[in-house]
């Protein structure tokens, strides 16, 4: 009976792709009070998560969506998320981030992505990510 609120589904940016090649000036993690970011971001290991953006890129392709739409439903996926809490800088950035639980309006757009997530999908991401979680579930009365 205990769901989780996930934030960050975007981390900070980083999966739509604007720090592919490095910080640009107008972003968040240019701001000198997200300084942390920056540093993330050009460390060795945000290198290694842009690769994995990359071998992300074509699942999405396959699904017909965006990394952000891709890992919005990979989090609400898992069965002990509720929701997914989500921020954006203008409403186009919303607007994508929802197409990963509704079909886009005007007959030309992609359906959900959310229905898309088979277990063969999910398998595939988390295999590139290499960070699922073991999960031992306790059954004591």
């Amino acid at each position: 009976g205990v769901g989780a609120m996930t934030w960050s589904p975007l981390a900070c940016g980083i999966i739509s792709g604007k720090y592919g090649n490095g910080v640009p000036e107008s972003s968040r993690a240019a701001l000198k009070c997200y300084q942390w970011l920056k540093e993330k971001i050009i460390s060795e290991e945000g290198r290694k998560q842009q690769v994995k953006l990359k071998d992300l890129s074509p699942i999405a392709e396959r699904l017909g969506c965006t990394l952000p739409q891709l890992a919005v439903a990979w989090c609400l996926r898992n069965e002990g998320v509720s929701s997914v809490l989500l921020g954006s800088s203008n409403p186009e950035q919303l607007i994508e981030n929802l197409g990963a639980i509704q079909a886009s309006a005007g007959g030309g757009g992609t359906s959900a992505v959310l229905p898309k997530m088979t277990s063969h999908i999910v398998n595939e991401i988390d295999n590139i990510l290499g960070n699922k979680p073991y999960s031992k579930k306790d059954y004591r009365s």
